[in-house]
């Protein structure tokens, strides 16, 4: 019974890490087209006085993605912790 508990916990931490993988790469593409934006706006973002609230915005975002990315390696750590171990696999 430990054991399907065990793969039960092992399938959700899997399934979570995919959800986090998925928003990682969102985050990504998020930091990369607002910066391409930025640089095209920049000029004239910055005669309004408008440039700290883009640059607020890229600092969340650039800490989204790097929170990710610590969330996704400690979950991948947890993920192998709940594997069996190869003899109990071949058993």
């Amino acid at each position: 019974m430990a054991d399907e508990n065990a793969k039960s916990q092992a399938d959700l931490v899997a399934d979570t890490l995919t959800q986090l993988k998925e928003m990682h790469h969102y985050a990504k593409n998020n930091v990369e087209r607002l910066t391409a934006i930025w640089l095209l706006f920049d000029g004239e973002l910055s005669k309004l006085k408008q440039t700290d609230k883009i640059d607020d915005l890229m600092n969340r975002q650039g800490q989204l993605h790097d929170a990710l990315e610590k969330a996704i390696a400690d979950l991948e750590k947890v993920w192998q912790k709940l594997q069996p171990p190869p003899e109990a696999a071949e058993a």
